[in-house]
């Protein structure tokens, strides 16, 4: 092999996109296998694997340097052979979320998972902190082919999802893997002349000839999708895959899907024949046949869904969460003049309007009917039209919602500022309507009203319990929320609906304690009294005082799916014997279990080795070791609470991960490259100060503009987003990519032999503050996390003060 002379920028601009693009399209497998993105475990797990090939490369680094060429085509080959590899292993090992809080075996696994999907991240590290290593006078030019290759592979991600299945996505990334080892026998010049050869024809099987059966990505046997399918008869009728998710339609000729959720244990009708649907494996939701007559749909009616259209007449209707149309059809049948649906993935409109067109009667398409491919949000917010119905139509499964699989899950849809959005989108007596599962003892509907109550309360309507009206069968709950006091006229009507149907009372204005509970028997009316406790003055006392969390959820902490409080753990946890375990919300523990493994397994593989190395006589001064711990920790801070809060106006995870991903690598690069040209000031201090303060100030005026600006911007195209959000990010960032490298440059000066510490701490800050990030903004809100972090770079500030001087 040939000896190096130039660094292998072109190889290094590939590899760095292969393993951003894999950071990316975890999000989506994991989506898909599991029940979230797991957007934090993935990142903490890559940085994890950036952090211990610095660690390696530090201990190894004699050995390796006169076999850079071979090391860096091995650990370009690893990443190849590890990214489907690593993945297919993970779904191979049998962690199940849902047995976390009682079953030991399950943090060992889930530790398994994070190892595993550490060790491609391990590879590209190593090949790119190997050329850096081997190359240090060229360091500028390498990060920048570096960075700039993260930021196509981030992106690019993004657009391979759209054209191509998620085992082919995986192909390719591991086909570009091996480019990148291809074009390195060529930057290097190395020999012999069939290792080229070699390669390219690597490139080619990986690309073209990997059986897809090898990559299939196949969801938890406990997804409502495994269970369907083992059904006898049960088959894949089509299948369709987005960055929005994955839509697996179910038919059988056997078993008929009977779907209609909270029906009436009164009602004579069925409905017709019906396809499930379900998106990422979660489900289902039904695609109803519709031959053009009402009559058949009689069904739709005896849902408490209903409600709305027994108290309103022939309203104009605006379905928020479309999907296959079900209340787009309870809409049709109750009378509507028009109907606006919106629906945010085009893959599931496409499937109505088209692959099932003959089955769905043409639904998508009749006059009456507008289909709105939009985020339910951005759509409010610029729509001119004022309705007479909003409805927030059911769309996640009762098992998926009772086993609380959606903590960890931002819904901008049930926030504070979304009511407001809605109610300020109504006609003069217009109402809203929200529609969840019952879960016993409540939350999702308390919590449902206290945001309602809330959000009357800060637009200014003195008495909220005259606009709000709550009834629940045995399965489901429907609020209704208008924007003026209910008559006497419609109070009536929801009384005689719900006598009807044998629906259960849970408030309307003037409502007595008799009135509830009188169908479907619960112990205490409990939903009338958590109602009436949150209209009355000791509302804050009942939220904190209540054994689940039921603070209302907003913008800027919108988890409305998230119940736990840990006051209440250790009480529901003794219950797990008899039958107590769905009343834990186990996503949260399991965020905490995520927490320590990342503690645990930075300290192993990237502090630990260097503390039993003759490293250890190289501890860096404590100024120092505070201050990468401190920048490292801002750093990751910063970047999941704008991943978090940029889901709102880019509409879904995973473009918000790739973009901010994207926007906050180049530009903290270009920050990078700027304190290299400024070292004379950068030692002296004044460059990082200067940075900190402008982070400081631009991160305080993001607080203060970025919600009223979000929704101005939100109904522009996507690509006008994507564009504007990078400009954000860009000030923020550039500041941001200041800090490390005027301190490793500082500490060549003052304490070279401690830089391996510097790289290791600052590695287990960004490991561990990942995650720690996603926990603070769960509890805090986003606006806190970025505050902290703004503190962290200060105190790094003053920190740099202090190693400067020593």
């Amino acid at each position: 092999m040939a000896t190096a002379t130039r660094p292998p920028v072109f190889a290094i601009a590939l590899l760095s996109a292969s393993v951003l693009a894999y950071e990316v399209l975890l999000t989506r497998l994991f989506s898909i296998v599991l029940w979230h993105h797991f957007a934090y475990m993935i990142i903490s797990a890559a940085l994890l694997g950036y952090g211990a090939s610095g660690t390696a490369l530090t201990l190894l680094k004699e050995k390796l340097e006169p076999r850079f060429a071979r090391v860096y085509l091995t650990a370009a080959l690893g990443l190849a052979i590890l990214m489907p590899a690593t993945f297919l292993l993970a779904q191979q090992v049998p962690f199940n979320p849902l047995e976390l809080l009682w079953d030991k075996t399950q943090l060992p696994k889930l530790f398994a998972v994070y190892l595993l999907m550490m060790l491609p991240f391990f590879c590209g590290g190593l090949g790119i902190g190997l050329v850096l290593s081997r190359f240090g006078k060229e360091a500028g030019r390498i990060y920048a082919f570096d960075i700039l290759g993260a930021g196509i592979g981030s992106l690019g991600a993004i657009g391979l999802l759209f054209l191509l299945p998620l085992h082919q996505v995986l192909s390719a990334l591991a086909a570009l893997a091996l480019l990148a080892a291809s074009v390195a026998v060529i930057e290097l010049e190395m020999q012999p002349r069939w290792l080229l050869e070699a390669f390219l024809g690597l490139v080619v099987l990986a690309a073209l000839a990997l059986p897809a059966a090898w990559l299939q990505v196949h969801p938890s046997v406990y997804k409502d999708l495994s269970q369907t399918l083992n059904i006898v008869g049960m088959r894949v009728a089509e299948e369709r895959s987005s960055p929005l998710g994955k839509i697996t339609v179910v038919e059988s000729a056997r078993i008929p899907f009977r779907h209609a959720p909270g029906m009436s244990l009164n009602a004579t009708s069925e409905p017709p024949p019906q396809l499930g649907v379900f998106v990422d494996g979660d489900g289902p939701v039904a695609l109803t046949r519709f031959d053009g007559q009402l009559a058949p749909l009689s069904y739709l009616g005896d849902l408490t869904s209903a409600l709305p259209f027994h108290v309103l007449e022939r309203p104009r209707v605006l379905v928020l969460g479309a999907g296959t149309g079900n209340d787009v059809l309870q809409s049709l049948y109750h009378g509507a003049t028009a109907i606006d649906a919106v629906e945010l993935d085009p893959n599931m409109i496409a499937l109505v309007q088209k692959r099932f067109h003959d089955f769905a009667g043409g639904l998508y398409s009749r006059p009456d009917v507008h289909v709105h491919a939009a985020e339910a949000r951005a759509f409010v917010n610029t729509s001119r039209e004022r309705y007479d119905l909003i409805q927030v139509a059911l769309l996640d499964s009762f098992g998926t919602a009772s086993a609380g699989l959606y903590g960890l899950s931002e819904s901008y849809l049930y926030t504070v500022e979304a009511f407001q959005s809605y109610l300020g989108s109504l006609n003069r007596g217009g109402m809203l309507a929200v529609t969840r599962w019952l879960s016993l003892p409540p939350r999702d509907s308390l919590k449902l009203f206290a945001t309602a109550v809330r959000a009357l309360e800060q637009s200014g309507v003195a008495n909220p319990g005259a606009r709000l009206a709550m009834i629940r069968g045995w399965k489901t709950v429907t609020l209704l929320v208008k924007n003026s006091d209910f008559t006497a006229t419609e109070i009536a009507a929801i009384k005689a609906f719900s006598r009807t149907r044998s629906f259960d009372l849970a408030y309307y204005p003037g409502m007595r304690a008799d009135e509830a509970n009188r169908y479907n028997l619960l112990e205490r009316p409990e939903l009338f009294e958590g109602a009436m406790a949150l209209l009355g003055p000791g509302s804050e006392d009942f939220i904190a005082r209540y054994k689940f969390y039921i603070e209302p959820a907003t913008d800027d902490r919108p988890y409305f799916f998230r119940f736990f409080k840990w006051s209440a753990a250790a009480e529901l946890f003794s219950l797990r014997g008899q039958g107590g375990m769905p009343l834990l919300d186990w996503s949260y523990p399991l965020l905490v279990a995520t927490l320590a493994q990342a503690v645990g397994a930075s300290v192993l593989l990237i502090l630990a080795p260097l503390a039993l190395s003759r490293c250890r006589r190289t501890l860096p001064p404590w100024p120092a070791a505070v201050y990468f711990l401190a920048i490292g920790l801002a750093f990751m801070f910063m970047e999941i609470a704008f991943i978090q809060k940029f889901i709102l106006f880019l509409s879904h995870p995973l473009y918000a991960v790739a973009v901010v991903l994207c926007a906050f690598l180049m530009f903290a690069a270009l920050g990078s490259w700027l304190s290299g040209r400024r070292q004379g000031v950068g030692e002296k201090g004044g460059w990082v100060h200067r940075a900190v303060l402008i982070i400081a100030a631009v991160a305080m005026l993001y607080l203060a503009i970025l919600p009223a600006l979000f929704q101005a911007l939100i109904h522009l195209p996507d690509a006008a987003k994507i564009a504007i959000s990078v400009g954000l990010i860009a000030p923020l960032a550039v500041c941001m990519g200041i800090p490390f490298p005027t301190g490793m440059t500082r500490l060549s000066r003052t304490a070279q032999d401690s830089i391996p510490w510097a790289w290791a701490i600052n590695g287990f800050a960004s490991v561990v503050g990942a995650v720690l990030a996603t926990l603070l903004a769960i509890h805090l809100g986003f606006a806190v996390v970025i505050l902290l972090a703004v503190l962290m770079y200060s105190l790094a500030s003053a920190a740099f003060r202090g190693f400067s001087r020593t």
